[in-house]
């Protein structure tokens, strides 16, 4: 980017026990007019040394707070991956509630929509044997984590207070739908957040543009993020034309 204003700012969020590393081609894949930004949340990525934050809700207040002097520079959108989703989901919220710029767009992916009796699974409490089979069974988390004792002692509380906030996280109950155009992306195999399970998001909006399903588990795009990226790229321009023809007319 030189010194123009972009075209769109997109800000990425990341999946439980993870960070911007998964996600660090994708600013070169994306258009050059865009200014795409990869965000760790505190104790994670280049953040480690942060103390965690284990909330969804002050977690969401924070990345607001972080990106917040932005919003107000040019049209901005919010993609999040399973974890990230949901948080994309309350900020976008918050920016809601507070009269703040709205994104023209979020897109959710591998998260099921939010319901307020929330999901049963307590995948943060399990034995660590089987903490480790199930990460392994998601994929996303390095082999170098699980045959590390040392990495693994430094990244298993993380997963754990992630996936505890997570599990814990219940929407606001009586919310309506976002005034936000949204996209939906699953992976076809992939048993925690499949493809039926995402449907509920149309609720969630009042811009629906779909739910698109691509080849793979939960990580679908971690070995070939071209399909995913280009998905992205069409139904954020498509939101941001919307936007742009609104404020025209």
């Amino acid at each position: 980017m030189d010194g123009t204003r972009p075209a769109l700012r997109l800000f990425v969020l990341h999946h439980a026990g993870g960070s911007h590393l998964l996600y660090r081609h994708w600013p070169a894949e994306l258009p050059d007019t865009w200014d795409v930004t990869l965000l760790d949340a505190p104790g994670h990525g280049l953040l480690l040394d942060q103390p965690q934050i284990a909330d969804a809700g002050r977690l969401a207040d924070h990345l607001l707070r972080l990106i917040g002097p932005e919003l107000t520079d040019g049209p901005y959108a919010l993609f999040g991956h399973s974890m990230g989703a949901l948080l994309a989901y309350e900020i976008t919220r918050r920016a809601v509630d507070r009269d703040l710029p709205l994104p023209v767009w979020i897109g959710v992916s591998a998260r099921t929509a939010p319901q307020v009796a929330g999901p049963k699974n307590r995948y943060h409490q399990l034995p660590d044997a089987e903490l480790r089979t199930r990460l392994k069974q998601l994929g996303g988390t390095p082999d170098a984590v699980f045959d590390d004792p040392d990495l693994w002692a430094l990244f298993e509380p993380v997963i754990r207070a992630d996936l505890r906030l997570v599990e814990t996280w219940r929407p606001d109950p009586g919310t309506g739908p976002l005034p936000v155009a949204l996209s939906a992306y699953a992976g076809g195999a992939d048993h925690s957040a499949s493809p039926a399970r995402m449907t509920g998001w149309e609720e969630h909006t009042e811009h629906f543009l779909g739910l698109r399903v691509f080849d793979g588990g939960h990580f679908y795009f971690q070995d070939d993020p071209g399909p995913l990226l280009r998905q992205i790229e069409r139904d954020a321009t498509t939101a941001l034309a919307a936007a742009g023809a609104m404020h025209t007319s």
